[in-house]
């Protein structure tokens, strides 16, 4: 695959937008906020005409976008990120613009299905036909593959949205979510953290106790992933997601598993079996470039 392919991880706080052909052939990237559709998708548009000044033209563009969105090719609303609580964007066309200003097909998905899509490719799912990624930051939202297709259905996965066990004697937190208040995202994204403590994930050295109880939001939706979908490997990307976070969460896991699932991958080998992103923070951006070739070998 030598032809040049666009990338688009589509953020809620950010785009990056790419030019490349592969983790070891990145031309051209560049990152900007998310701000309005009109702005934020005019940025993106020049990007690759000016890249195509220096670069040639791109045969094709992959985005990976936040949502909830319609990834279905036989939708009137294909393309759309629809009922998001990001303000400004909900029912908005992200592919339609883009094809119309560049003239070049484009391929859609969730980000994480992406991202998910750039591990299978070339970072930590290669050779796997099963496995979940997930990014917490500030929003939570997971993806992957069942039997070698990236997960889709009614429309896509919402894992961030699953319910969990909420004590509220414990954390009286209400949960930051517009539409389910104490879900997974409501209790475990970025701004949840940040609202509960007074201040940003980021500033928290890493004995906060603000970890102990993210690890145990996290493992506790983990173990019903696993009991669902029987993944070979849970990937955890996302800003909220620090080094140290880690080794809590797979032990809280086990815990929680209480040797019901009898795999040595959970039991003697779990520091492989839930493992950060082997792209890092490229996964994203990088496995929009993988959707968009795609497109080019169909």
């Amino acid at each position: 695959m030598n032809e040049l392919v666009g990338g688009i991880e589509a953020g809620g706080t950010k785009f990056v937008c790419a030019i490349g052909t592969g983790p070891d052939d990145v031309r051209a990237i560049e990152r900007f906020p998310t701000t309005s559709p009109e702005e934020t998708l005019q940025r993106t548009i020049q990007f690759f005409k000016d890249q195509s000044t220096e670069l040639g033209p791109v045969a094709a563009i992959g985005v990976g976008s936040f949502g909830p969105v319609d990834p279905h090719l036989n939708s009137s609303t294909f393309g759309y990120v629809t009922s998001t609580p990001k303000p400004g964007w909900k029912d908005t066309d992200v592919v339609g613009p883009l094809c119309n200003a560049l003239g070049v097909p484009v391929a859609f998905d969730t980000d994480v299905n992406a991202a998910a899509l750039g591990e299978w490719r070339w970072g930590a799912a290669k050779k796997l036909d099963c496995f979940i990624y997930l990014t917490i930051g500030t929003g939570i939202g997971g993806g992957g593959m069942i039997n070698g297709h990236l997960m889709h259905g009614l429309i896509h996965p919402e894992m961030g949205h699953v319910r969990i066990p909420h004590d509220l004697s414990r954390d009286p937190y209400p949960g930051h979510c517009p539409f389910h208040g104490d879900c997974l995202e409501g209790l475990a994204a970025g701004p949840a953290i940040g609202e509960r403590w007074g201040q940003p994930a980021e500033e928290f050295p890493d004995d906060h106790p603000a970890w102990e109880l993210e690890a145990e939001y996290l493992a506790l939706a983990l173990v019903n992933f696993l009991c669902t979908v029987s993944p070979q490997r849970i990937i955890i990307g996302g800003g909220v997601m620090r080094p140290h976070l880690f080794e809590p969460v797979r032990k809280k896991v086990q815990e929680l598993l209480a040797g019901y699932v009898d795999s040595t991958s959970i039991t003697d080998e779990i520091d492989t079996f839930i493992v950060p992103p082997g792209l890092g923070s490229q996964a994203g951006v990088l496995g929009a470039i993988a959707l968009g070739q795609r497109l080019c070998n169909s």
